[in-house]
């Protein structure tokens, strides 16, 4: 079997589970969706996503919005993650 998640993945998931809908309504906005579950959930996976580190934005792990070239376009990811390679996360509110 895999690996037991962190205990504040399984919280996230409980509290999903026991309010689901008010989490997929229309009302419930991404930046809800950002503050209440995923900047925990990256944070539980050792991410420093709100930078408590205070450093410079070119040594950030986590950028928010960051503008990046894709295809020839301008695109800006809700997140992009300096993994290697880096990882470009946009996320969006729960569909019902």
């Amino acid at each position: 079997m895999g690996a037991t998640p962190p205990k504040q993945v399984a919280d996230l998931v409980e509290r999903f589970s026991r309010d689901r809908k008010v989490f997929q309504s229309p009302d419930y906005k991404e930046e809800q969706l950002r503050a209440e579950f995923l900047n925990p959930f990256f944070e539980s996976l050792g991410w420093d996503v709100s930078n408590k580190a205070g450093l410079t934005e070119v040594y950030k792990p986590v950028i928010h919005e960051e503008s990046i070239k894709v295809a020839g376009a301008t695109k800006a990811p809700d997140c992009t993650f300096a993994a290697s390679p880096a990882v470009a996360v946009p996320w969006k509110r729960f569909a019902a």
